[in-house]
């Protein structure tokens, strides 16, 4: 038998793959992660008082407008990664777009105001434990794109924990958004993107044990 007639056999039963499955997967693994992380936001570290008020401001749609685009665009790479034939990732620069725009952002903030509130910009009220919670709310998002990928096939598995990390993290930092008052563009750089950070690292370690199939 040749190569190829045995290729032909051993690809003859196997059932069509849906079109969507890849995101249609990812999706419900992200929705049951995102349920539990809302949940702990809401019951236990509390919304603040003020989101109301705070939706109708620019400080709160800036972080959620960084979160949400760096959550999508890290759910673009998660997504290509998934799947077997991830050799060339083709849209791992959108990931540079929402980083971009809030640095000019925090610049401009730098430059309106006085050097000597600089620090108090920078740290807030809560630099350290801001990564901390973004991390510990990036876990249950996290377990639920590992349940998406056991449906998947994944081949460069540190890379697909990086950017399930990632995914997870900049998910995290989303409903982290309406707990958190800090206001300040050049924090969320900081503080927001370390936590994210600590998520895809925490990712890049686990994947080559968690995604192996």
């Amino acid at each position: 038998m040749n190569t190829d007639d045995l290729i032909a056999q051993l690809s003859a039963d196997v059932p069509r793959v849906r079109r969507h499955t890849v995101g249609w997967r990812l999706g419900l693994g992200l929705a049951g992660g995102l349920i539990v992380s809302l949940t702990i936001v809401v019951a236990v570290m509390g919304v603040r008082p003020d989101l109301s008020v705070a939706m109708h401001g620019f400080s709160f749609w800036m972080k959620w407008g960084y979160t949400i685009s760096l959550s999508i665009a890290a759910v673009v790479v998660t997504a290509q990664l998934a799947r077997p034939d991830s050799a060339r990732l083709r849209w791992l620069w959108l990931l540079a777009i929402p980083v971009a725009l809030l640095a000019g952002l925090g610049a401009l903030e730098l430059l309106r105001t006085p050097q000597g509130e600089w620090l108090a910009m920078w740290l807030g009220e809560s630099w350290m434990v801001c990564p901390w919670r973004v991390l510990t709310l990036a876990a249950p998002i996290f377990v639920g794109l590992l349940w998406s990928f056991r449906r998947l096939a994944p081949t460069r598995l540190r890379a697909a924990g990086a950017a399930a990390g990632l995914a997870a993290g900049a998910f995290a930092a989303t409903v982290y958004c309406i707990h958190c008052p800090e206001v300040s563009a050049i924090f969320v750089l900081t503080w927001y993107s370390l936590g994210i950070l600590l998520a895809a690292s925490a990712g890049a370690l686990l994947g080559p044990r968690l995604l192996r199939w």
